[in-house]
């Protein structure tokens, strides 16, 4: 798992704006994953797997994962629903010891807790330091939007949680739209209480192919607080990283702010106008984040 000195309030290395879906049984695209540009690489067992699929898939984890991390990227795998193929998944996917493990459709903590307490007898089977298995639940349904606070806090090992586009928009009722606005209140609602928990929240992947597309609506994401990101397509990895990496103009202005604040200070002032905006002690200190969040991603 990518590590920093440099991490955020969720406690997460911030090298994990993107997050790629793999097709579990593919080898080619297995293989060719760490060129994608994704900093984090999920084998996916459940819908882009076929269920004749599945044992290859399986077998190929206990040797995946360590090529995928020595390519320098976070290996994690998505396995299907415990009440499905998911023990069988897990059995042999842990094996090949991934950083997290994805649980498709949780509704309730339920779900979570009875995964941790399969990852923690696997992880005494197989020589695997305790907790080292961490948990990012997906929500793919209004029942675990509206409990996505509990789901969060309900075990040591959630990490993170993910928002779904196609399964929560089916469970919605609701036609998918390339815009999303179909999907608008669960993103802000999952973000807000993810943050609550002190979580990372991982956006929705767009799920349609064209790049600009992509690029629109991981900024709308961003917009909403979001700084990570699932993609479903190779080509997207890259745009979700980069959108989700400060730009030079969003640096420009944050050094713009701290040092206009700062100014302020100086001569007794509790507030400073800036470009017609106020600048209080909530910018300042936002100024001061998205500064160390560029550090740590060496882009100053």
């Amino acid at each position: 798992m990518p590590n920093s000195s440099d991490q955020d309030r969720t406690g997460i290395s911030p090298r994990v704006r993107s997050w790629l879906f793999v097709p579990g049984g593919d080898d080619p695209s297995l293989d060719d994953a760490p060129q994608s540009g994704a900093d984090v690489l999920t084998q996916e067992l459940e819908d882009f797997t076929p269920p004749d699929l599945r044992p290859h898939a399986r077998h190929r984890a206990e040797q995946l994962y360590d090529t995928w991390r020595a390519a320098g990227v976070m290996a994690t795998v998505r396995i299907n629903p415990l009440a499905a193929d998911g023990l069988a998944d897990l059995t042999e996917v842990m094996k090949g010891r991934p950083d997290a493990v994805h649980l498709p459709k949780v509704r309730d903590p339920a779900d979570i807790i009875d995964l941790d307490a399969e990852i923690t007898k696997l992880e005494a089977a197989y020589g695997i330091a305790p907790g080292a298995t961490k948990i990012v639940p997906n929500l793919e349904t209004a029942r675990g939007i509206m409990q996505t606070f509990a789901i969060a806090t309900c075990s040591p090992r959630v990490i993170a949680l993910l928002c779904s586009t196609e399964d929560l928009a089916l469970d919605l009722g609701a036609p998918r739209t390339r815009e999303g606005h179909e999907l608008a209140y669960c993103r802000q609602r999952m973000h807000v209480e993810t943050t609550a928990a002190g979580k990372l929240s991982i956006d929705c992947p767009y799920t349609f192919s064209d790049a600009e597309g992509c690029r629109a609506d991981t900024l709308y994401g961003r917009s909403l607080g979001y700084s990570a990101k699932a993609a479903v397509s190779p080509q997207h990895a890259r745009v979700v990283t980069d959108v989700m990496t400060p730009s030079e103009q969003e640096i420009a202005k944050a050094r713009a702010v701290i040092g206009a604040f700062e100014a302020a200070r100086q001569q007794g002032l509790d507030r400073v106008e800036l470009d017609g905006h106020l600048v209080e002690v909530p910018s300042y200190t936002s100024a001061l984040q998205l500064i160390a969040r560029a550090r740590s991603l060496a882009v100053i």
